[in-house]
């Protein structure tokens, strides 16, 4: 199968993106020959021109997307930055309530354990007080049985 291309005039076409004009040109120095060599270094220089048209605009698009994601980010970093600071915020809350509870907590300890100290200081002085009248009652019986031994020796 042949394909026969040379009959057709030759055509370039650019698209640039969306919001500028669509511009075709057409080369025709198959058939104006008129023109010349002049016809198809307009065309070039055209050519040349929308391309670097397009690279600029390109390069423009692409700053811009850079600019957003910059913004983009610094809009993160703050958000971050604020989140930190209330997060700190609320953990030095906790903080001081679980030390004003762990204080309680004490307080409440503190007067059950005097409490219980001086159960403990009433049980051991009535302990002392019970030790020292066995103390008199061993010497009393110990005074009983020297007496019953001497008058057991006694009687003969």
């Amino acid at each position: 199968m042949d394909f026969f291309f040379e009959d057709l005039p030759s055509t370039s076409q650019s698209t640039p993106k969306s919001g500028h004009e669509d511009s075709q040109m057409t080369e025709d120095t198959d058939y104006d020959s008129s023109r010349g060599k002049s016809s198809s270094v307009s065309m070039t220089e055209i050519q040349e021109q929308q391309t670097s048209s397009s690279i600029d605009d390109i390069s423009r698009r692409v700053q811009d997307l850079v600019e957003k994601i910059n913004d983009s980010r610094t809009s993160d970093q703050k958000v971050m930055d604020s989140f930190q600071g209330k997060l700190v915020e609320k953990v030095t809350e906790m903080c001081q309530q679980m030390k004003e509870h762990m204080y309680t907590v004490y307080e409440e300890n503190s007067n059950e354990m005097q409490v219980k100290l001086q159960e403990l200081s009433e049980v051991l002085e009535s302990c002392a007080k019970l030790n020292k009248e066995l103390l008199e009652a061993s010497r009393a019986l110990a005074g009983l049985r020297e007496a019953l031994a001497i008058s057991q020796t006694s009687e003969p």
